[in-house]
This record gives structure tokens, sequence and C-alpha cells, in this order.
């Protein structure tokens, strides 16, 4: 379930709202995730039908949908180059959206980690994905909504922490890396996309989950809760000494000018996606 909150609202009590807010509109998206385990890509698109069904889009605009989280994968149009991409399959879904009512929320990467010859783990991958996402706002120059990253801190969970996705790590270290890979990969996304138009618009997605636990695992739950807002915090410019995981970051080894390079270079969000499911929710006990 995805519940998007405009960060143009300025923080402030609910009842002193301006009453004259856009009304309420239905957004959707489709499971999308293209991801690597070892050598092998599983793409839900294929298992879900979709990327064979263009008369889907019609189905989404039946349904109300105004806005829709719409995949045009590094891995599937560019899985080579950029310059042998196949544009064939975005050059007929986007203007059928477009022509349906329904704006495309462009994702470039969902749970992926890019063509085989790169990684969450690469140096080269935030400036790769950029050339790409530069790619992508050349031949559709209207488009206006991105979100280049799905949910950078989970991605880098299951790929650099829990050893699930390719690159399989399994260590503090590999998830921070990851991490900041692909937070960077955003900030320079969007580069190259307001060079082509200036008003596109981020839209950052992350998993929401919150963690209980009985007395005894209380600073466990305490960290994962403020784990889970690391994406935000970083785009955001707010992971500084005074963080309140800055020892467990910089214990990493990784070096504090990784995570400073943030506060120069600032990319918020225009619009926050909080993704909730039903295995969000965590209790950890301490019993056996």
């Amino acid at each position: 379930m995805n519940t998007n909150t405009s960060l143009n609202s300025q923080s402030r009590p609910i009842e002193r709202q301006p009453l004259d807010r856009q009304p309420l509109e239905l957004w959707g998206g489709l499971e999308c995730t293209v991801n690597r385990v070892r050598d092998d890509y599983f793409s839900q698109l294929d298992r879900n039908g979709h990327a064979l069904r263009a008369c889907d889009i019609g189905r989404f605009a039946s349904l109300g949908i105004r806005a829709i989280r719409y995949p045009i994968l590094w891995e599937r149009t560019a899985p080579e180059a950029i310059a042998k991409a196949d544009w064939s399959w975005p050059d007929e879904r986007l203007p059928a959206l477009r022509e349906a009512g329904v704006t495309p929320i462009a994702g470039l990467i969902h749970h992926g980690s890019g063509p085989r010859d790169t990684s969450l783990m690469d140096p080269a991958f935030p400036e790769r994905l950029a050339e790409y996402a530069g790619a992508v706002a050349a031949r559709y120059p209207w488009l206006e909504y991105y979100t280049p990253v799905n949910e950078p801190c989970t991605t880098a969970r299951f790929a650099g922490l829990y050893g699930v996705w390719y690159p399989h790590a399994r260590d503090d270290r590999s998830f921070i890396e990851a991490l900041l890979i692909q937070c960077r990969a955003v900030v320079l996304c969007m580069r190259e996309i307001r060079k082509v138009n200036p008003n596109a618009k981020l839209v950052q997605t992350d998993d929401l989950g919150k963690t209980y636990s009985t007395p005894e695992l209380a600073d466990v739950a305490d960290f994962y809760n403020e784990r889970r807002w690391l994406a935000w915090d970083l785009l955001c410019g707010m992971v500084g000494p005074e963080h309140k995981l800055w020892k467990y970051l910089t214990k990493t080894g990784i070096d504090a000018a990784e995570f400073l390079w943030f506060r120069e270079n600032p990319c918020p969000p225009d619009v926050i996606g909080v993704n909730y499911y039903v295995t969000s929710e965590r209790w950890l006990d301490h019993r056996p």
C-alpha cells in the first residue's frame, strides 16, 4: 500500500492546514520488481503477465487511477548499453497511459541492481544510472514524476545485510555502502532529469514498517525504527554527527565524507511514498 505525502506542505498541526488543498486522488502501482539472485533475473512484470498486456492500461484507468508508478527499468530497456537500448516497450506504454489520463511515475530501478556488469556495490553505479535517467528524460521530456530507485533502504537490507539479493552480502558495511550508492544515484538521476525538465519531481518510496519488542530488546527495536528513515534522511541532507545513527554509520569504517556529501548535495523528495506491507510490522521476543 502506498501512502503519498507531499513535502511541499509545511510541518504544522493538521488543524491549522489551509482548507483549499487539492482533493484526494487514487494513485496506483503494479508490482514490477526485476531483481537479481546470483546470475538469474526475476521479473514480476513477466510473472504477472503485464509485460505482454498493454490492455491493462485501460483497466487501470477504469478504476479511477489518476497516477501510477510505472516501470522504465534499466535492466529491461538497456541491459547492454544505452546506445543499444530498446525503447519499444515504453514507447508503446507511456503514450497509452497519457492518452488514458493516467500520469506515469517513472521507475528506473525497482529492487534491482542494474545490468550484469554492475551492482549496488559498484562505485560507478550512480553515474551509470544517472546516464540512463538522462536518456529517459530526453526521450520522454513530458514525464514529470520519477522514482529513480525504489525503496533504497529496503533493497540495501536484502542485498547487503540479509544476503537474499545480488550481490548477497551480509554485513553492516555492505548494507550502508549499498544504501549510499543508491541514494547518490537518486541525487545524480534527478540532476540529469531536471536538465531536461526542470519541473521534474522526485517521488521517493521506502518501507516504513515498525518494530516492537519485549523490554529486553527495546534497544534493538529502537535501532531498527531509526534505521528505516535512513534513505530519506540522507536525501534530505539530515545525516551528520548529530544524527542518532551517526556512530553506527561511521563505525562501519566508511569515510564520514560519504555521508556528509548529501548535506552538500541534498535532494529532498517532492512526494514521499510510504510503503506498508503486512510483514512490515515486526515483533522481537528475547524468549526462546
